[in-house]
């Protein structure tokens, strides 16, 4: 674990030496998403390939670099393109950027995922906020030696999304004149979509939206002390609540709806 901080103490300095000084908010753009960094002003942008120990996304639909600037009035720098557990990843290296934004200084983070809706009341398209998780990785980022430096070795973890921004978030789908859903997110290593069965099972525990992303993240987020806003788009029904699944229908709810999600995004930067 501590080589892990070292790698991520090595990486800040690289990117603090790009010129990215001060960072407000980081940003977790997911699939179809990550067009957002393409609206962030004044950019400085670093390919994950010239970042010392940075990994390389593998996954269509996800840019590979980070963009910093200005986005709704804060600094931000947005990871276009994460690092999923199915692609054989360690959890080190899916929660690698994490460490290196809170080593960056940033105190806020806006994670974003495309995700399956679970509950019967959802439709594709629409914009869950996630009010809470359910870890069904079967592992933890944090296992393993704890550095009590950058974290306790038993995070609380009764509000992983941060009260305060949930009512920012709605404040500002109200003000936009969107719908918001709110809801569970069931992260599952994936890479296949899940079965009928396991989706009964994460409706009957209470879930509205899966997917293969976020809860590691936002683990070591609050690990960090870094408070966390999330918002899923919601791309397709979950499997044996409609069509077969497949990642290019994901891609394309993504790019449909990715003007509403930008509209709230920018919003809730705004209020933070």
């Amino acid at each position: 674990m501590n080589n892990v901080f070292t790698q991520a103490r090595e990486a800040a300095t690289y990117i603090e030496n790009q010129g990215i000084k001060e960072v407000e908010v980081g940003l977790i753009l997911g699939s179809g998403l990550g067009e957002l960094a393409e609206e962030i002003e004044d950019q400085v942008v670093i390919s994950y390939k010239d970042i010392p120990s940075f990994p390389v996304s593998t996954v269509v639909g996800h840019a590979g670099q980070l963009v910093y600037g200005t986005l709704g009035g804060k600094k931000v720098l947005a990871l276009q393109g994460r690092f999923h557990y199915y692609e054989g990843y360690s959890m080190d290296t899916v929660t690698f950027p994490v460490r290196v934004m809170s080593m960056l200084g940033v105190q806020s983070l806006i994670v974003t995922n495309a995700a399956g809706g679970a509950n019967t009341d959802f439709q594709p398209g629409d914009l869950m906020m996630i009010q809470d998780h359910v870890n069904f990785f079967g592992t933890n980022p944090l296992i393993g030696e704890n550095e009590e430096k950058y974290g306790p070795r038993f995070p609380d973890m009764t509000h992983p999304y941060d009260v305060e921004y949930q009512g920012f978030i709605e404040e500002a789908a109200a003000e936009l004149n969107l719908s918001l859903k709110k809801g569970v997110y069931f992260g599952f290593t994936g890479p296949t979509y899940e079965t009928p069965a396991e989706i009964r099972m994460v409706q009957t525990l209470g879930g509205d939206a899966v997917g293969m992303s976020t809860v590691p993240e936002v683990i070591v987020a609050r690990h960090a002390g870094i408070r966390v806003a999330g918002i899923s788009c919601i791309t397709n029904l979950a499997a044996g609540m409609g069509a077969e699944l497949n990642h290019e229908d994901v891609i394309e709810v993504s790019t449909k709806i990715r003007s509403s999600f930008k509209k709230l995004v920018v919003s809730l930067l705004e209020k933070l």
